[in-house]
Parts: structure tokens; C-alpha cells; sequence
């Protein structure tokens, strides 16, 4: 008997959770079909009937992982610097991926750094610039509004995008490669690299306190 349209769009979910997790803490290259599937407690056969190759599960992947992450809702909410911190706060927050919560892009991708895959590759690509656009854009809105102490200059602002994903991805990268027992020095690591972006934003603790009854992202 076929399985039903609904089975099969459980299963798929399943599969996809399972590679989110995994290929969010391990990265593509150290994730093969056949732990996916255990995770999902599928068959490893049953994969090819929801995924062409890892490749395109991966894909998939990325793609759920920026829907629906903190930084897509981020765009969507109204324009306010405590919306802004929060990305810095809590997007790249390591807890949440080891709570097992759905992780955000950056978790997904970070592992893929220097990954010589074409198709991994192109993807990390694509996200890394959405990523940014999406900072640029709220740059731009917040200091149109007089928000930020510098004005909505196109090139000033890509820059001040640049720097503050590189310091993010350079605080990940230490806090991450830490063991858990050491968990105070990674929440350390990345409060030093929220404290590096606001300065690079012109933001000092008495003006972000001034915001901080502003409406908040839903967490």
C-alpha cells in the first residue's frame, strides 16, 4: 500500500530535523546519510525517497534553518536598537544549539567554513551575503532614523556589516572550539564580541540602557 501524502511529509520532516541537528554541531563532511536516518530512526533506504543526495538534503538544510531563524524575524519586526543587540545576543548564542533548539544559520554554516564542496560552497556564500544584506538594511533604517551616531552612507555602513560579522564568526569560532566545562569563558568570549560591536555601531552601555524598553524579539 503507498504511504500517504501525509506520512510522507512527516517522514520528510523528520529527515530534515535530524540534518539540521546534526550538520549544525558536525558539518557537512563528518555527517553521513546513514547517522541522519538513525537520528530520524528511518531506514537508511528511505532517504532517496525524500532527497536526491546528501547535497540536496543539506540545501534544504540551510534553507529551513534562514526561514526560520531569529535573524529572518529579525528583519520583519519593527526597527529598534534592542532588536539589533538582540542578533548580536542571542542569534549566535551557543546555549541554544546545545539545548538542542532549532539553531540559527550561522550554527548551520559555521562549520563550513574553508569547505572546498562546490554546491557547500555557493550555499555558504549565498547566506553569508544575505546575512549581511539583511545587517546593511537595518544599518540603514536605524541611522535614517537618527538611531546610530553616523549617517546612512552605503559604504560606511558595508564595511561596519563586514566587521561585525567577522567578529562574530571570530568569536564563535574560539568559543566553540572550547570544551562545556568552560562554559563562563565561551558566555565571555562572545559578551567581549557584543561589547566590540556596539562600539563599532557608536553605542555606548548608558544609550543601550536607554533602549531597553523598546519592544524585544520574540524569543
Amino acid at each position: 500500500m503507498p504511504y500517504s501524502t501525509h506520512h510522507k511529509v512527516t517522514s520528510r520532516k523528520r529527515i530534515l530535523q535530524s540534518a539540521i541537528e546534526l550538520f549544525s554541531r558536525q558539518g557537512f563532511e563528518k555527517v553521513s546519510i546513514g547517522q541522519i536516518m538513525k537520528l530520524a530512526k528511518m531506514t537508511h533506504g528511505a532517504f532517496y525517497a525524500h532527497f536526491a543526495s546528501k547535497e540536496a538534503l543539506y540545501h534544504a538544510s540551510v534553507r529551513e534553518t534562514l526561514e526560520g531563524s531569529r535573524a529572518a524575524r529579525l528583519v520583519k519586526g519593527p526597527l529598534s536598537m534592542q532588536h539589533l543587540t538582540d542578533l548580536v545576543a542571542n542569534c549566535w548564542n551557543l546555549q541554544a544549539l546545545e539545548r538542542k533548539r532549532q539553531p540559527g544559520p550561522e550554527t548551520v554554516l559555521f562549520n563550513e567554513i574553508g569547505n572546498e564542496n562546490t554546491e557547500i560552497r555557493a550555499l555558504f556564500e549565498a547566506s553569508y551575503s544575505r546575512l549581511r544584506k539583511m545587517l546593511e538594511t537595518r544599518l540603514v533604517a536605524l541611522s535614517r532614523l537618527k538611531r546610530l551616531p553616523f549617517e546612512p552612507d552605503r559604504e560606511l555602513i558595508a564595511e561596519k556589516s563586514r566587521a561585525i560579522l567577522a567578529s562574530l564568526v571570530g568569536a564563535v569560532a574560539i568559543a566553540k572550539s572550547l570544551p562545556g566545562e568552560l562554559e563562563q569563558e565561551r558566555q565571555h568570549i562572545l559578551s567581549a564580541a557584543q561589547s566590540n560591536i556596539l562600539q563599532l555601531l557608536g553605542v555606548n552601555e548608558g544609550e543601550l540602557e536607554s533602549v531597553a524598553g523598546e519592544t524585544k524579539l520574540d524569543r
